[in-house]
């Protein structure tokens, strides 16, 4: 444990050019400050990936391990197992992936990408590595095949040519089918790329080619010539075989499906239509659109499935994606949410030789998947486990809690079990393979998503998992428009009015308070028995910049007023409450829209379950024709019962206990005096300032009648704001807004003894200011009295806007934020036991030592820790000079106190406490877009997370102990199982040979017999995952010792299997010496002539 001390903190900084500490006179000599973090504590890495996979590619799946895999646009790869398995892959060149293959049952995956190369995955160990890569060079993929049970890989080319590759050396085969070969007379012209690839389920040496012209051949591997060539006049999209071999399926682009015997190429046994109008005069059916894919699985009890996407009718325009089911006579049309990207069926067994028995279908949508179970009526969909649902309305803001309070997961768990939809399958999930980590982490942790329709998410994210808690809908205060027609115009947004800007959350009394971009904020308290609140408790704010209209601090800068709904008591420090309804339009003089908020409260009675209710809606109104300012920081405390919000004109404090407004007043309002930018009075009637927040606040010349866009237009643009510190320019310094809030028991005044209810501002300038609030101490004249405010002034000065405040104690611990414990707000009185609120204890100050308190400020540029009461600044480090921090936390770790920062040039950094020595230093993740500046968030532990695309967020770990036991606490794909028994053939067709045959493909296709593929083809490329797939195939003593049994009894099996063998064979050579001696002495002693 290294000790610092304050006279010689110089000596325990970096040399780094960027780091400075300074001591100011007068500082305590002989206090010694123990910090426990060091650098050896932290190392950052990925954990794990949660969401739908953005712009999902490819699909497939394993029949045998039961794992799904999807493949997306940005070379990403996703596996799916049981709930709680997943692992996500990225393939090096980015590229998409045109296809996936499955070595089914083998713990291996091939993946084709639209550059023309293909990987083959480990899947045997927890983080899967490419082994092999092969790069072809002359031609482009189209399709792949893969057989079940064979290590040869058929790779269709753009060109109509064949290739095969040895998928466990990942070299090519000297034997190619050419597209002229394979043609030959049947058409003058080229066939086009190769669509489809597939061996005869009952005669391997037979592979069906199907060419996009409409072409298909049967060609036979042994003689290297076609047997049959089919054609058809359209276009070609997808085969399905029959599983007995002697009919397949082809979907085309006129919306048909042509059924073919294969000893009958001259014309199809049958055309259908299934989406087509049938004409009365017995011509050809309209065309319809094209059947991407088709499907043909066969049942033993019953009629075969027959499985299509796409093939409607060109009259359905605007209607959404459809997957056909068609079932003996009936045809089922399933519309889908989103346009269909793939499917498959999924089927009892793994031999395409066999009786399928489909029972259920994947469907991979643009945005989502789902699974349709084909057992039961009416195809119910399956519940699905995974956290798929995050993008379900584009995220808007998020925050990240770890090491919550333990009953906290379980209530909002209970509640939200109840908004659970019905009507799914009653079976298990399908996609079952995997088994989970076996280590766990020691705390719980929560996610919170604010989308954009005004929604917000709580996640259980515990154990490296995701599992949604609880839904609740913000848009529920509010009319909802039914037209854009009858959309109001004081709407400050385009589109999306209700998406929520920012959260405030108090995890031990449950307490919320979120902020939205129409300059609203709700107050919501946590309760476990459902209410129908009559009339929404509402608070209307007028804050605006006229400095004229407002008297000085000193004497009641509050003055600006607040509009109260009738019936509800107003504070001693606002204006008279003005008794119009509060959804009511008020026009100035002048016909400009006055007193009018940006959206229209409910007003029929609100049914809100059990779960989050509303306890205050509070909206800002327009001022004098000027719409509102977006609100750009939120904080709620449940000690006092407070909130505070500000924006560009200033803040406004809300007692939510007594529905009244306490405190609203400028910025300049809060310097007093001391207000270093001399700034002079503006009116709002000016051009409009624009909003900060989440809208872009670039555009000094918006009209005052100019919308601010929705945040979800700008979330993927490029992140340009430029965050310059200096303060020179008038225009830059009229725009100084409220960036960051904190409550604490602190030393805000420079005379103070005790720890008082303070509220710490900090400002985009670089401002940090105080206000002390009097809170009355008992519940009952909590609830009567009014809370008193003093002003403090500016604490400390900083470069950059503040982003974050905390608090130390003299032992540089850091003191947790002032709550009161939750209690049931519906509660008759007497049966209410409201709970003491919880204050960190601060140790008394001496004469000697009169600074008992350290405040941590951390800004775009700078940290800083100041010793309270004195605002002294103790410590000082410049974070960056060239860039600026988007998001800053202070987080408590086992190990110490710390800072941890994502600056907009991809560093992720860590700072000790107080000393504010460097830790980690990474260059991570350069910004890309907004998104990742919105939702990027550290938390306790050594947790952090942001939104890697609309609709994944990526969590990560800066703690070096976690990314020790990742490993262990991750899932595995891979679980030994015995691939099921091939179909018994039968006594007469292995007699007649009717059953299926088999072939010798290493015969066939190795370098003896088809010689070497020309270099120039393709380029072999080792991966990097050769060792570490040799180690994970080997990791974990159970896997390992159960892999072994496996291999023991399927030796012992072959052994007795060989032992039956040579006994047949002893036996059959005993009959035939036996005859042969019998013959023998039959005609020992004839002559030749009597033979």
């Amino acid at each position: 444990m290294k000790k610092f001390n304050i006279r010689k903190v110089l000596d325990g900084l970096t040399s780094s050019s960027s780091s400075a500490a300074s001591l100011q006179s007068g500082n305590r000599e002989n206090d010694m400050i123990q910090e426990t973090l060091q650098s050896e504590h932290f190392q950052l890495c990925k954990t794990v990936r949660h969401g739908f996979p953005y712009q999902p590619s490819s699909m497939a799946f394993d029949p045998v391990q039961k794992i799904l895999a999807i493949g997306t646009q940005s070379g990403a790869l996703r596996l799916f197992g049981r709930a709680g398995v997943e692992c996500f892959c990225q393939h090096e060149s980015g590229s998409a992936v045109i296809q996936l293959e499955f070595l089914v049952n083998e713990g291996a995956l091939v993946s084709a990408l639209a550059d023309d190369s293909i990987h083959l995955w480990n899947l045997r160990q927890k983080l899967p590595a490419v082994l092999h890569s092969l790069k072809f060079n002359r031609e482009r993929i189209t399709f792949c095949h893969l057989p079940f049970q064979s290590k040869w890989l058929y790779v269709g080319t753009e060109r109509g040519n064949i290739h095969i590759v040895n998928v466990e050396s990942f070299t090519l085969s000297g034997y190619v089918i050419m597209w002229n070969k394979a043609i030959e007379l049947s058409s003058k012209t080229h066939p086009g790329p190769v669509v489809h690839i597939s061996d005869n389920p009952m005669d391997e040496g037979k592979l069906l080619i199907g060419f996009e012209c409409g072409i298909v051949v049967l060609w036979d591997l042994k003689s290297k010539k076609a047997d049959y060539r089919y054609s058809y006049d359209e276009a070609i999209h997808s085969v399905a075989w029959h599983h007995e071999g002697k009919q397949f399926v082809c979907s085309h682009s006129d919306g048909t499906l042509t059924t073919w015997n294969i000893r009958a190429p001259a014309k199809p046994a049958q055309i259908i239509t299934p989406h087509g109008k049938q004409p009365k005069d017995g011509k050809k059916p309209e065309p319809c659109k094209p059947i991407l894919k088709v499907e043909y699985k066969t049942t033993r009890a019953g009629d075969p499935f027959m499985i299509l996407c796409g093939g409607l009718s060109y009259d359905t325009v605007g209607r959404r994606a459809c997957l056909t089911v068609m079932h003996g006579k009936s045809t089922a049309v399933l519309e889908m949410d989103y346009p269909i990207v793939d499917f498959l069926t999924l089927c009892e067994t793994p031999y395409p030789n066999d009786f399928q028995e489909p029972y259920a279908v994947v469907v991979l949508l643009e945005k989502d998947l789902v699974l349709i179970d084909l057992a039961q009526i009416g195809y119910p969909i399956f519940e699905n486990p995974y956290p798929l649902s995050i993008h379900e309305s584009p995220v808007t803001c998020c925050e990240y809690f770890a090491d919550c309070p333990a009953e906290v997961i379980p209530a909002l768990y209970s509640v939200g079990s109840r908004q659970k939809r019905q009507g799914f399958s009653k079976k298990e999930w399908p996609i079952s393979g995997g088994n989970w980590g076996q280590g766990t982490l020691s705390f719980s942790e929560m996610i919170i998503t604010g989308h954009a329709d005004g929604s917000i998410k709580f996640w259980d994210a515990s154990a490296l998992m995701l599992q949604v808690l609880y839904k609740l809908k913000t848009a529920k205060v509010f009319e909802k428009p039914r037209s854009k027609e009858e959309k109001s115009s004081t709407e400050i947004v385009d589109e999306d009015p209700f998406a929520i800007q920012i959260l405030s959350w108090c995890p031990e009394s449950r307490v919320l308070c979120v902020a939205g971009v129409s300059a609203h904020v709700i107050v919501y308290r946590f309760s476990k028995q459902e209410v129908t609140t009559e009339v929404v408790q509402l608070l209307e704010v007028r804050m605006q910049c006229e400095l004229n209209e407002v008297e000085s601090p000193e004497c009641g800068g509050e003055q600006a007023s607040a509009v109260s709904t009738p019936g509800t008591q107003s504070s001693p420090q606002t204006s008279l409450p003005q008794s119009h309804p509060s959804t009511s339009s008020n026009n100035s003089s002048d016909g400009l829209r006055d007193n009018v908020p940006c959206l229209k409260v409910r007003s029929s009675p609100l049914k809100q379950s059990a779960g989050y209710q509303v306890e205050l809606l509070i909206q800002l109104v327009w001022v004098s024709g000027e719409p509102p300012q977006q609100i750009t920081s939120l904080a709620v405390n449940s000690a006092y019962g407070l909130v505070a919000f500000g924006n560009g004109n200033g803040l406004a404090v809300i007692d939510y206990l007594q529905k009244t407004l306490l405190l609203n007043m400028s910025i300049a309002e809060l310097y007093g005096s001391t207000d270093p930018h001399h700034r002079q009075p503006r009116s709002p009637r000016k051009t409009r300032q624009p909003s900060a927040g989440l809208c872009d606040g670039n555009d000094a010349s918006a009209a005052p009648e100019e919308k601010c866009k929705s945040p979800t237009d700008a979330r993927d643009n490029s992140f340009s704001r430029s965050r310059s510190s200096s303060v020179t320019s008038i225009d830059r310094e009229s725009r100084e807004v409220i960036s960051s809030f904190y409550f604490c028991d602190s030393l805000s005044k420079k005379s103070e003894t005790v720890a008082v209810p303070s509220l710490w501002v900090g400002t985009s300038l670089g401002s940090m200011l105080a206000i002390v609030l009097t809170v009355p101490s008992t519940p009952e004249q909590r609830m009567q009295q009014p809370l008193g405010v003093a002003f403090c002034g500016p604490v400390v000065r900083l470069k950059g806007g503040i982003l974050r405040m905390a608090q130390l104690d003299a032992s540089g611990t850091l003191l947790p934020h002032v709550y009161e414990s939750w209690y049931e707000p519906n509660a008759p009185e007497e049966e209410r036991e409201r709970p003491q609120r919880r204050r960190p204890t601060s140790p008394p100050s001496s004469q000697e030592n009169p600074d008992c308190q350290y405040a941590v400020v951390c800004s775009e540029k700078q940290a800083k820790v100041v010793a309270m009461p004195s605002q002294n600044c103790v410590y000082e480090h410049n974070i960056t000079e060239t860039s600026f921090v988007l998001r800053a936390d202070v987080v408590t770790m086992t190990a110490g106190v710390g800072i941890a920062c994502f600056c907009a040039n991809g560093h992720i950094m860590t700072l000790s406490l107080p000393s504010l020595r460097p830790l980690l230093d990474v260059n991570y993740l350069p910004l890309t877009d907004m998104r990742i500046a919105r939702t990027f968030c550290f938390s306790n532990q050594g947790q952090a997370l942001y939104l890697t695309s609309p609709t994944e967020i990526q969590r990560i770990t800066y703690i070096q102990e976690t990314c020790d036991n990742l490993q262990e606490m991750l899932g595995e794909l891979f679980t030994p199982v015995e691939t099921p028994e091939a179909p018994n053939q039968g006594f007469f067709k292995g007699l007649f040979g009717g059953g299926a045959q088999s072939l010798d493909r290493e015969d066939l296709f190795g370098e003896v017999s088809a010689g070497k593929a020309s270099r120039s083809l393709a380029q072999h490329i080792p991966g990097p995952g050769g060792m570490e797939g040799m180690k994970g195939a080997a990791s974990g003593v159970v896997g390992e010792l159960a892999r072994a049994r496996i291999a023991l009894d399927e030796r012992g099996q072959k052994l007795g299997e060989l032992e039956e063998r040579t006994a047949a064979m002893m036996a059959s050579a005993d009959s035939f010496s036996k005859h042969a001696h019998d013959v023998m002495l039959k005609y020992k002693d004839k002559k030749w002539y009597q033979l």
